[in-house]
């Protein structure tokens, strides 16, 4: 099975937010246990990179937390196919529709997200990882 991370999830573990922290941490540690297959729009890296550092006051420690993550989740590109796609799918947030179109170019199974609603006309589903765990944390070995 193949997930897309969005960013808000990996800025939720790579920020300890609570309350999200625990379980987008435990899709997360699925990845690194190779029970799902892990990947990452490319774009969202510059995106996170941005919150952790504004949030630890430490660029070196946001971009060792960056590559961290990428030991775990493949980094994916963003095409400029991806964007025109994205530009046609009528959604209200531009960056979702480019994670939607990557995500489908990706023949990725769902988009993790902590904002399902903003998916709704994505044609891979997304779920929270709240979601994900209920509906898959026991069958995944």
């Amino acid at each position: 099975m193949k997930a897309l991370f969005d960013t808000n999830v990996i800025v939720d573990i790579l920020g300890c937010r609570a309350p999200f922290f625990h379980n987008s941490n435990a899709v997360f540690l699925m990845a690194a246990a190779h029970k799902i297959e892990g990947i990452i729009a490319a774009s969202s890296i510059t995106d996170i990179y941005y919150l952790v550092r504004k949030n630890y006051q430490d660029s070196g420690k946001a971009l060792t937390s960056i590559l961290s993550t990428l030991d775990v989740l493949t980094p994916v590109d963003t095409t400029a196919d991806n964007i025109h796609t994205a530009a046609k799918m009528g959604f209200a947030d531009f960056e979702d529709a480019v994670i939607a179109a990557i995500a489908d170019r990706e023949d990725a199974d769902y988009i993790i997200t902590r904002n399902g609603k903003d998916f709704l006309e994505s044609l891979v589903p997304a779920l929270s990882p709240t979601e994900f765990l209920e509906e898959f944390g026991d069958t995944l070995h």
